[in-house]
Formats: structure tokens, C-alpha cells, sequence
């Protein structure tokens, strides 16, 4: 039995959180579900403020170029609104200062570029275009506590709401759940209750861990470019160091360091970091800025990617970080929840509903989102001793040794450069480094 009587196909789609894979989620499905419900545990404050329900939120974030592509075309003229909203444009070359694991990237004329804020402040211009959306709505204080199905099929959402009073557990049928909780998950625990078999799993542990700091951007202060990168350089320098630019005439910077040279806690532990950088840069930067809040830690955890295409019951589709989270050195986690959210968009009008047809082609297509970032972060990750699983072997290898190449190639030669960046960018496949132009500037070297 449907969520509808009239329409079969096309009735209830429920999203299991509000985050910013879960929003983009439910918008992708505008058109093709009759009622959208999205079920967020937190309650959305009115102004762009850090939430508790997205720890993650008070670090640097990158929408990659390949992100803002992505929600641009799920939602035209977000560009300008996050700039509105006072989100700086940073090139790529020239504006942004990388540090490499072979040396400073060389400037070029560059055509991509990001726009840098707070998470809060990009989670509230895509939650209030997703607001406008009639067959959307939210059920804000809310926990999911279990499915409802079969191990053959979903058919909807346990939930609940928050508060000291325990409420009682209500019913939510659904033809579509989508699972968008984030690292924290619970839907293979809730499917294993079902009588499922879990999903596959590839895991990689770099035991990367952060803290980060806003400070206010001292008057007279020119680093000539808006945004500093140093990055790691395995494996005798496993910390990392970025600035970026943010709303309020602010800095944000996050330290981070893989497993045995995370940062230590509080300011202290960000200062002894910040020290031990490969380059003194950010140091010397930030000799006459001001706090504009107290240093927070994060660790993430290990990088998952669950294999639903390969095992899933009908009915559940799971996006974002619930189905790949990466190690957030490489900035790619907002960019594959984008290419979700175009997975969900492009099965849906092929379909034409969001039946279970439709559910089998987007997990497959979510799968294939994740893809190329999965390979790249956890063929770096593997580098650092101290990393536990992830890909090995001679082919490994080899794809290292000639990213080394390419690399020493980004310090001296645009068309690598370029080309990197389009990679990194998620903007090109890998095998734009093997291009006839690029594979003879890399040997030229």
C-alpha cells in the first residue's frame, strides 16, 4: 500500500534530517512527490548561527567549483544570494596562496573560483529558498528512531518528538526515505533490525582532527590574496593549515593534523599548531588579529563509503554523509551532497515519480557522485603512515608517484596547474592529468 491513494508514485517522500544534503534532497524532489517532509532533530534558529545539531559547522567549508555548478542548476541564483549574504569570491590562482606538497602553486589566469562564508550563513540561503516550496515541510525538534518495512522494503519513518516529556512514537508511512542524518547515522543499525544485511563498506582512517578559530581581519593587513592553504606534505608533515575569508569582515581559521599530530586543545593547543606549520604565513597573519571566538576541536572520524547501490532494501535512497564522508582536508563533503541532490533531481524526472524504479537508478547514481572523491581522498590518506585501511597495491602506487609529478608540475608550469585545480575542483575526471598538454608539461619536468 502507498502513501497515496490517488497518485501511486508520487506520494510521500520523507527526508531523515535538514542539514544541507537533506534540504537539497527534499527540493530535488519538488514536482514529483506530493508531500515532502523533511525531519530535523535541531530547531532552525532566524539568523545564520553555529547549531548544535552540525558540529562540523564552526570549521572552514569549501563548496568546491563543481559544488556551486550543481546548486546553481538545482537552484538558480544561489550565486548571488550567498554573495548577498556576504559570501567573498575567491579565485582559485591568485587570490587564493596554496601550498603544495612540492612547493607554492604557480598564479595563472584562473576562471573558477569558490565563495567563502560561515556554514551557517550557506545553510540558511538554501534553507530559505527550500522553505519556499509548498510541498515541502519540515518537522523541526524531531527524532527519526526507526523505519518502518521490511528487509525487502521501506515504508516509511518512526518518530518523535524532543522534549522532557518523552513524547510517543508516531507512524510516518513514505513511498521515499531518504536518509540524510549525516556521519551519525542510525539507518544501518535500523536496518539490521529490519532483518537486513548491511551495505558493503570501504573504510579509510587518516585520524585526521581540527580546531579552528574566527578572528577579525586587522585593518591595514595585506597578505597579497584573500585565502591561505598550507597543505600536508606526507609523510614528515601531517599538519595542515587554512584561512579563508568570511562574512563580517572576518578570518576563519582551521588546523588540522592526521593521527599523532592533531592539535592539542584550546588556544594553547592552536597556537603550538599553528607554530608547526610547514610555512610561517598564517602565523605571521595572525600575529595582530583578534579572537572573534574561542577555539573548537572536531574530530570526524574515520572516511565510510556504504555501498547501497549493491544491497539496499526498495523504498530508501541515502545521500550525503549517511552514505560517503571523506576526510574534510580535501573539502569535498558539501560538493558530493550537491551531486546527490542532481542524482535524486535527474532519476526523478526520468521516472517521473519516486517509486521504487526510481529509488534503484538514484542510489546508483549517488554511488557514482561519490566516486571520484573517494579515490583521490583515500589514495592521500594512505600516504600517512599512520593510516588504517584504505586502497594499497601497485596501482596505488603508481597513481602516486605520478601525482607527485604532477604536483613538483603545479609549482612551475599554468597548464598543470590549471588542470589540477579542474581536477581537485571535482570539475574534471582524473584523466584530465593524463591530457596530451598536461601529460608532456608533467614529463617535461
Amino acid at each position: 500500500m502507498t502513501s497515496s491513494d490517488t497518485a501511486p508514485g508520487r506520494g510521500t517522500a520523507v527526508v531523515i534530517g535538514g542539514g544541507l544534503a537533506g534540504v537539497t534532497a527534499a527540493w530535488a524532489l519538488r514536482g514529483f512527490a506530493e508531500r515532502i517532509v523533511v525531519v530535523e532533530r535541531d530547531r532552525y534558529p532566524e539568523e545564520p548561527v553555529f547549531r548544535a545539531g552540525v558540529p562540523q559547522g564552526r570549521h572552514a567549508h569549501l563548496v568546491l567549483e563543481a559544488g556551486h555548478r550543481a546548486l546553481e542548476e538545482l537552484m538558480p541564483g544561489s550565486r548571488q544570494e550567498l554573495a548577498a549574504a556576504g559570501a567573498h569570491r575567491v579565485s582559485v590562482s591568485g587570490d587564493l596562496k596554496w601550498l603544495g606538497a612540492a612547493g607554492w602553486l604557480i598564479e595563472y589566469p584562473a576562471r573558477m573560483a569558490f565563495l567563502s562564508c560561515t556554514r551557517p550563513v550557506l545553510d540558511k540561503v538554501v534553507l530559505d529558498r527550500v522553505r519556499t516550496e509548498p510541498s515541502i515541510e519540515f518537522l523541526e525538534g524531531t527524532d527519526v528512531v526507526g523505519l518502518l518495512g521490511s528487509a525487502r522494503a521501506v515504508t516509511g519513518v518512526k518518530v518523535r518528538e524532543r522534549g522532557p516529556d518523552r513524547a510517543e512514537v508516531r507512524e510516518l508511512p513514505a513511498e521515499l526515505v531518504i536518509d540524510a542524518a549525516g556521519r551519525s547515522t542510525s539507518v544501518p543499525k535500523w536496518l539490521a533490525e529490519l532483518g537486513g544485511r548491511p551495505a558493503p563498506e570501504e573504510r579509510v582512517d587518516a585520524g585526521v582532527a581540527y580546531a579552528s578559530r574566527l578572528f577579525h581581519r586587522p585593518s591595514g593587513v595585506d597578505l597579497g590574496c584573500q585565502a591561505v592553504y598550507l597543505q600536508t606534505k606526507a609523510p614528515d608533515a601531517p599538519r595542515m593549515g587554512v584561512l579563508l575569508p568570511v562574512e563580517g569582515d572576518r578570518w576563519i581559521v582551521s588546523l588540522a593534523g592526521m593521527r599523532g599530530a592533531e592539535p592539542g586543545p584550546g588556544e594553547k593547543g592552536f597556537d603550538d599548531h599553528l607554530a608547526r606549520l610547514r610555512d610561517p604565513l598564517l602565523q605571521e597573519a595572525l600575529r595582530e588579529a583578534e579572537p572573534a571566538g574561542e577555539v573548537r576541536g572536531f574530530q570526524p572520524g574515520p572516511g565510510v563509503r556504504r555501498h547501497y547501490e549493491r544491497g539496499c532494501p526498495d523504498g530508501l535512497v541515502v545521500v550525503g554523509d549517511a552514505a560517503s564522508t571523506f576526510n574534510p582536508v580535501y573539502g569535498q563533503g558539501v560538493t558530493v551532497a550537491m551531486f546527490c541532490a542532481q542524482a535524486l533531481r535527474r532519476t526523478a524526472t526520468r521516472h517521473g515519480d519516486i517509486g521504487h524504479a526510481t529509488a534503484r537508478e538514484a542510489r546508483r547514481g549517488v554511488a557514482a557522485a561519490s566516486k571520484v572523491a573517494w579515490m583521490m581522498s583515500g589514495a592521500e590518506d594512505v600516504r600517512f603512515p599512520a593510516t588504517t585501511g584504505g586502497p594499497s597495491g601497485a596501482m596505488t602506487r603508481l597513481q602516486q608517484r605520478y601525482l607527485d609529478k604532477v604536483l613538483a608540475g603545479t609549482t612551475r608550469d599554468p597548464v598543470v596547474t590549471a588542470a589540477f585545480h579542474e581536477v581537485l575542483s571535482l570539475v574534471e575526471p582524473p584523466s584530465r592529468l593524463f591530457h596530451p598538454t598536461v601529460l608532456a608539461a608533467v614529463l617535461r619536468g
